[in-house]
């Protein structure tokens, strides 16, 4: 299970002393005990990859707002953070994968136009979490079926 690499990689990173991989597995096991205490239910690797998404988009989000205030050293800890984050995730989808996917999708669902965009994404979410960046697959799909 994916939660649980994760906890015994804060066991070895505390060992080896490595205090920015340990300070950001820290927050990730925060993020997910939150959740856990929250909706009282253990995740499985599928909720958590869903976190370690979150966490990653809201990184970038950071290192925009960082890079535009002009703290460069800042947005190399988000980014440092993202780098630890990634190594729980799946290997991504190349944009040929991402493409048959959708068209795989679109087929499977018979969209055909904008209103059907909930069920195409409602497909491709739980086979790309963690593998895609959703947004840029939304406007993906957002293309083909206005197009």
């Amino acid at each position: 299970m994916l939660k649980q690499r994760i906890l015994n990689d804060v066991k070895t990173a505390m060992k080896a002393k490595d205090k920015p991989r340990l300070g950001t597995l820290r927050l990730i096991t925060a993020a997910i005990k939150q959740r856990e205490v929250d909706e009282r239910i253990e995740l499985d690797d599928t909720q958590v990859l869903t976190i370690l998404d979150k966490m990653i988009k809201q990184r970038r989000d950071s290192i925009s707002q960082y890079e535009k205030a002009g703290r460069a050293e800042l947005a190399e800890q988000e980014q440092r953070e993202i780098e630890v984050i990634q190594d729980y995730l799946p290997e991504g989808l190349s944009d040929a994968e991402i493409t048959a996917m959708i068209d795989e999708a679109i087929n499977a669902t018979g969209a055909s136009a904008m209103q059907d965009m909930g069920k195409v994404m409602g497909q491709l979410k739980p086979k790309m979490q963690g593998r895609a960046d959703m947004g840029k697959v939304s406007g993906l799909v957002k293309q083909k079926l206005a197009g």
